[in-house]
């Protein structure tokens, strides 16, 4: 027995062992890197140590507290407004009965999230297409003007989630799928018995349930939440709205990459990494407190 826990070990450390290293080479071993932050970094030769040099000229910088106040924005509407649909999903559908329709459902609201932004991105911009497009199609039905929201700063912003949702919305529920399915169905016929309805089972019942991995779900949401989404907000971007959607992420491509601000950018990188820590270990302080469940 002895021997077969230990083949079948070897055999779960091989089937992991790609995933394991994707993470030590892209994850790991790059945290290195950081130290450029605090050097005048140099590709040939030695790079001298400047200590928070770069971090005062971020701070002091507007263009970054502009992107950062994007960021922020477009932080919120996508972690903290998307965060209850797929909640509200996961128990519409729970309560779908039809086997067929259910799967179907499922199928469609799952196949976004195999897209890429790219083609999201090509999708959304026809769809909104101010001369061809099917929403100004249907402002057209009831008489109103057409409407170009890619180039629009106060619409743009609302791209960005609706795109998000109808990518996300159906993919983030599985997981509350899940832990619907490991409700104990004794619970709901105790309720029964007790003449509970249907909006009482709901609140008495599966939301407490659901309530651990909300929560778990929300803290490992938080040190996301500077990470407004680069491939996004990069294939959706145009001259016009670049003010209003211009994030961390596309500031530091912008700067490390094509400016070759190497010692800057990576500033910029630690920060946002650093205000993802923070927001982890405040949104599970602050879980603790409020429902005595957190991540550990």
């Amino acid at each position: 027995m002895a021997a077969l826990s230990r083949r079948r070990d070897w055999t779960l450390l091989i089937l992991l062992a790609p995933a394991l290293v994707y993470f030590l080479v892209y994850h790991l071993i790059p945290i290195g890197g950081m130290v450029m932050a605090f050097q005048d970094y140099r590709i040939i030769g030695k790079s001298p140590f400047v200590g928070l040099k770069h971090f005062k000229m971020l701070f002091a910088s507007p263009a970054f507290m502009q992107v950062l106040v994007n960021t922020l924005i477009i932080s919120f509407m996508k972690i903290v407004l998307f965060f209850p649909l797929p909640i509200v999903f996961a128990l519409m559908l729970n309560e779908v009965r039809t086997s067929f329709l259910r799967k179907f459902i499922q199928s469609t609201t799952y196949l976004p999230h195999f897209l890429s932004w790219v083609v999201i991105a090509g999708i959304w911009i026809a769809f909104l297409s101010p001369s061809s497009g099917g929403a100004n199609q249907l402002r057209g039905l009831f008489g109103l003007p057409p409407r170009d929201y890619m180039t629009d700063k106060s619409a743009i912003r609302w791209v960005l989630f609706a795109s998000e949702t109808w990518r996300s919305l159906g993919w983030d529920s599985i997981i509350y799928l899940a832990a619907l399915t490991s409700i104990s169905p004794s619970l709901y016929e105790s309720a029964d018995l007790d003449g509970a309805g249907a909006l009482q089972k709901m609140r008495f019942i599966t939301l407490p349930e659901l309530l651990p991995t909300m929560v778990t779900v929300f803290i490992l949401n938080m040190g996301f939440f500077l990470n407004a989404g680069f491939d996004q907000v990069f294939n959706m971007m145009n001259d016009s709205v670049i003010s209003v959607v211009d994030i961390l992420d596309t500031y530091v491509y912008r700067i490390g990459l094509l400016n070759m601000q190497y010692s800057f950018s990576t500033a910029a990188s630690l920060f946002k990494g650093a205000i993802g820590l923070v927001l982890i270990l405040a949104a599970h302080q602050g879980s603790r407190r409020i429902t005595g469940k957190g991540l550990w």
